[in-house]
């Protein structure tokens, strides 16, 4: 699993007229890749919503979505298991197949949701928008 995790002001990700909005919080980009399990899942659902990037009084990153009451976008993106090492065109061999992902992906969210209630999605295989304000910019990457 590899997941982009930025920190914004707002998000929004649209497709055709389905749309999700998220104020203060994290926006997070979901690749799934082939051999992530339901416990990659679980490890990186309880890393997200307890990551310290948020600023206390003092200035310093040491609050958490818990602590700020913020919410969490995350979008099922597939081209973050994509390799652009070779050649010029991705290989996208890594990629956990559509159905498998698409199941792991609901899961993903239901352990995201046990762990922090506000929690809205992307669309699973749609061609999305995504707008963001990213807050900093902070950005992570998340890798297991």
């Amino acid at each position: 699993m590899k997941a982009v995790i930025q920190r914004v002001q707002r998000a929004t990700v649209r497709s055709g007229e389905l749309e999700a909005t998220i104020g203060p919080g994290l926006l997070v980009l979901v690749g799934l890749e082939a051999g992530d399990t339901e416990e990659t899942c679980t490890w990186a659902a309880a890393k997200i919503a307890s990551l310290r990037i948020f600023y206390d009084a003092d200035g310093k990153m040491n609050l958490s979505l818990q602590d700020t009451g913020g919410e969490i976008l995350a979008v099922s993106q597939f081209t973050l298991a994509g390799s652009i090492a070779k050649g010029r065109r991705p290989s996208f061999d890594r990629a956990m197949k559509q159905d498998e992902a698409r199941v792991l992906f609901r899961r993903f969210l239901e352990l995201l949701k046990d762990q922090h209630p506000w929690v809205k999605s992307g669309f699973f295989q749609e061609h999305m928008e995504v707008e963001l304000v990213n807050d900093g910019p902070v950005t992570f990457i998340l890798e297991r």
